[in-house]
């Protein structure tokens, strides 16, 4: 199941939101939790201010916080009939204040403030003995071991939060001072229920909520995950279908984003597969008729020559020549076959070096000069003053120049010319230039040009030795060279054909 990438993907993002909820829920419950225990300690602070103001002549408390008005405004009322009381009652002489008050008193007014407060109130003298205990059950007991009263008689603000069974407590011991000098300490204690319920509370809903996102993000992610892995499905069928040799495979592009780009680039790539499938039928056919032709021709021959006719040497040398001609034509078929087959390799093992362009283009204008010559046609070349060497292997360029002015030559008019123009090409490089003045290309047939064994007019190039793979030969040494071939061509005015080759 987990094979699946949606599956996985789901899984992926409830990991995520399980993990970012659970430490984000965490962090916010500590922070919480932190927060109320503060506010619990500034509310014993508090209290214990007005425990001290409110049971003690003249005592005031030693603590961290201020006493928030909220607070003071709630219990001034409640209290103020203690204060009333407590002013009545007048320390002995020489003696502790806490030591020397009304003991019934204090345990009086203790507990009807601990009721108001809902906080167990103690208060120990200076050798930290329980003097009043709201609660009846540690009076006189000895504290002073406690680390909070002992801290609290040095005159610093302690606290500290007990767990016993299941419940929590936090005690707070204040220092009690009257005209600044320690006279005991007020310990407050105060169960956390409150603060456990709230927290609980907000757990509680943390969780529901964490329950609900979960599912609300398992929705989202299988929708998520669907709309990413039927697209990937989509190209992983296409896919196999293209392995078992079906390569007109398209897939609908719906999106724009890196899913879509990769399905625009599998169908731009089964596009030319299929392309290529079908030039490579079209080749293997297209090879098999130009071999077929001569050899059938030197075939027809031969069995002509056995049935007698070697007999007559007029008629044995005319077959002879027939099928020398027909021969040379397999040749230059092999030749140009093998050409190109290096050149779609990349095997062509090109020899770059500077090459005189201007040079290499009178001297193979001069090797052609015969040719031309014989259908009435006259050869020319035109150069820039000045034209950089361009970087090329000069036999490969020369056999571009060949199958370009013999193509010229032969759909030339008799008394034409065929100019050869090398001119710079600025950033391009060096530019040669081969114009005719011929019969041209029909503007339908000018896209297919190109292609190999395509040919214009069949009959005259068949007649003329042609095989359709010379401007097909001519543009792939060219563009091994990193230059680029083009043509253009006007139906009964001529053709122009020109490419470019980087200088050196």
């Amino acid at each position: 199941m987990l094979s699946s990438i949606r599956t996985r993907l789901t899984l992926s993002h409830l990991a995520v939101i399980i993990v970012a909820m659970g430490l984000s829920g965490a962090l916010l419950l500590s922070l919480l939790e932190s927060y109320f225990l503060q506010a619990m300690e500034d509310s014993l602070a508090t209290q214990a201010e007005i425990t001290a103001q409110a049971l003690i002549p003249g005592a005031m408390v030693e603590t961290e916080f201020e006493a928030p008005a909220s607070a003071w405004n709630t219990l001034q009322q409640r209290q103020s009939n203690i204060a009333l009381q407590a002013q009545n009652v007048a320390p002995v002489e020489g003696e502790e204040p806490l030591e020397a008050m009304d003991l019934g008193y204090l345990a009086d007014a203790s507990l009807q403030l601990s009721s108001q407060l809902t906080t167990r109130i103690r208060l120990l003298d200076t050798g930290g003995i329980v003097l009043v205990d709201s609660h009846a059950e540690d009076q006189g007991a000895d504290l002073g071991a406690e680390p909070l009263v002992d801290q609290a008689l040095t005159g610093q603000q302690a606290s500290r939060t007990e767990q016993t069974g299941r419940e929590s407590m936090m005690h707070m011991a204040v220092p009690v001072l009257v005209e600044d000098r320690i006279v005991g300490v007020a310990l407050l204690s105060q169960p956390l229920d409150d603060v456990t319920d709230v927290l609980g509370d907000l757990r509680n809903r943390w969780l529901l909520s964490t329950v609900v996102a979960l599912v609300l993000a398992g929705v989202a992610g299988l929708l998520l995950s669907g709309a990413i892995s039927r697209p990937v499905r989509r190209l992983t069928e296409a896919t196999s279908a293209v392995a078992r040799g079906h390569l007109d495979q398209q897939v609908p592009v719906r999106s724009h984003d890196e899913l879509g780009k990769l399905s625009q680039t599998f169908n731009e790539m089964t596009a030319r597969l299929s392309a290529a499938r079908q030039m490579q039928v079209d080749f293997v056919a297209n090879v098999s008729h130009e071999l077929r032709t001569p050899l059938t021709a030197v075939k027809g021959t031969v069995e002509t020559l056995r049935a007698g006719a070697v007999d007559d040497p007029q008629v044995r040398d005319r077959f002879l020549e027939t099928v020398e001609g027909e021969t040379d034509r397999l040749i230059r078929l092999v030749q140009d076959l093998l050409v190109l087959s290096r050149a779609d390799s990349e095997a062509l093992n090109l020899l770059l070096e500077p090459v005189d362009l201007v040079a290499l283009a009178r001297e193979t204008t001069g090797q052609l000069s015969a040719q031309a010559k014989a259908r009435d046609v006259c050869l020319q070349v035109e150069a820039e003053p000045g034209i950089p060497r361009a970087l090329a292997d000069g036999d490969r360029i020369q056999q571009v120049l060949v199958n370009l002015l013999d193509n010229a030559i032969k759909y030339s008019r008799p008394s034409g010319t065929v100019m050869v123009r090398v001119d710079s090409a600025g950033a391009r490089g060096v530019r040669i230039r081969v114009e005719d003045q011929g019969i041209g290309i029909p503007a339908e047939e000018l896209a297919r040009i190109g292609e190999r064994f395509y040919r214009a007019d069949r009959a005259r190039s068949r007649a003329e030795g042609g095989s359709g793979l010379g401007l097909a030969i001519a543009t792939s040494l060219v563009e091994a060279h990193g230059g680029q071939l083009s043509l253009q061509s006007v139906e009964g005015e001529g053709t122009a054909t020109a490419f470019w080759l980087p200088t050196a």
